[in-house]
Formats: C-alpha cells, structure tokens, sequence
C-alpha cells in the first residue's frame, strides 16, 4: 500500500472494512461501486480483481469524463485518483452507460448534487428502461432531468446548485435507487434520510463506510432507516479480492 501515507483498510463485500486481508468478489455491483466511491474520494484508491466487462468499463469511462483519472494497471488492476465530493467536472460529451441500468442510475445519483449538467444514453434496451424511479427521488435534493417520454434516455441531469438534504421512504425495494439516493446526499448539507421497508443488498452501505463516511443504519417501526452526514472527505482505499 505504498503512496497512500497511513495505511489503508481493505474493503470486503461480506464483512466491511478489516485492518488484515480481505476479500472483495470481483463482481459487477462491486465493481461499480469500486470506481464511483473512488473517484468521490481525495487521493489514489487503488482496485485489484474489477469485473472487467463492458458495463463496469463504461463506468469507468464516465468517472473519467467527469474528472478523476481512473488507469488500468494489469488484469483486474486499476486506480483511481479521485476529485473529492463534489469536486466532478462537467463532462464534454454524452455519457454512455451501454446496457448498465445500474452504472447509469448511480453515475446520475453521484452528479445529481453538483452544479454541473450531463446527458445519459445508453444501448436499444437501456434506453427503454423508464429511469423516474431514479429521478423522482433525485429531484427532492433539487435535481432537474429532461428525457423522452416516459421518463427515458437520453436524458440530461442539471445538478442541484444548491442541495438540500432528503428523507425518502423507497416506495419498492431497489438497492439501485437507494444507492442514487445516498450518493446524492453525499453532497447535500445535514443528514440525508432513505427508509427501506425490507431490506436490500447493503454494498453501498458497506462501502461507504470503508471510504470514511458517517452512515448509520437502524431499524424502526417503518423498516430499515439508514442516516448519512453529507459533505465527508472520502478517504481513498485499496479494495482488494
């Protein structure tokens, strides 16, 4: 873990952050999230085992057009030299997510409280998948979205200028929405606020707090309610399988 000064902990998919070994499943929900996180982080994170298929690779192309300076090293090897939360910059061109509904619902979470704009496309059958479910919670921080009828890609995301932080009950079990949600809030002043009736895959969860930010998960009478403190400096990581 030279160049990163203090030692890093490792990230693990299964148990969250460790100070030893940990071992991180190359697959595409990770991968994703490896990049993103990464790239809102301050300083080098650097990557081993990323699912190297062409929608983690698409990801990694659009954490470049708003920035950070992502490097493939070797099979599986990358790195990440992030911006900072929201330190993205406006990209020059149309993002291309492909087929990945997921990598274009978190890129649009993570830019969607930054004042800057981004048009999202994708492949035929992504640009058929209505993205409301997305941006209907987007817009509670101030988010703007223009797309074709029915709520589809292309669309193009203007970011809050000037955010406010959100409370939102999910209305169906998505941990794609619930991610979008807490990367937007990574932005947003106070506390942002999802509240998931029955639980979903907690990646995002997990590692956001292996990057270093201030999330607590608990449940009440309404399901599972996570908190997040907007506006952490992310600290970069080595995520490792």
């Amino acid at each position: 873990m030279s160049g990163h000064g203090d030692a890093q902990p490792m990230i693990s998919a299964k148990s969250g952050p460790l100070k030893g070994e940990a071992a991180v499943p190359g697959d595409k929900s990770i991968s994703h999230r490896a990049l993103i996180f990464g790239a809102m982080a301050v300083g080098e994170t650097r990557i081993t085992g990323l699912l190297e298929g062409q929608d983690v690779l698409d990801t990694a192309k659009a954490m470049r057009a708003f920035g950070a300076t992502v490097t493939q090293h070797g099979p599986g090897a990358w790195s990440v030299q992030g911006v900072g939360v929201g330190g993205f910059s406006e990209p020059a061109d149309v993002i291309d997510c492909g087929n990945s509904g997921t990598g274009v619902r978190l890129i649009m979470g993570t830019m969607a409280t930054t004042p800057i704009t981004a048009t999202f496309t994708g492949d035929a059958s992504l640009r058929k998948r209505p993205m409301g479910r997305v941006t209907d919670p987007l817009s509670l921080f101030g988010t703007q979205a223009y797309g074709r009828k029915g709520g589809r890609l292309p669309m193009t995301v203007v970011g809050a200028a000037n955010p406010v932080p959100v409370r939102y009950a999910l209305p169906v079990a998505s941990a794609q929405v619930k991610s979008a949600v807490l990367l937007a809030g990574l932005n947003a002043p106070g506390e942002t606020v999802v509240i998931e009736r029955e639980p979903t895959r907690d990646h995002s969860e997990r590692m956001l707090l292996g990057f270093g930010a201030a999330l607590h998960v608990e449940k009440g009478p309404e399901g599972h309610i996570i908190t997040l403190q907007g506006r952490p400096e992310l600290k970069p990581q080595t995520v490792r399988r």
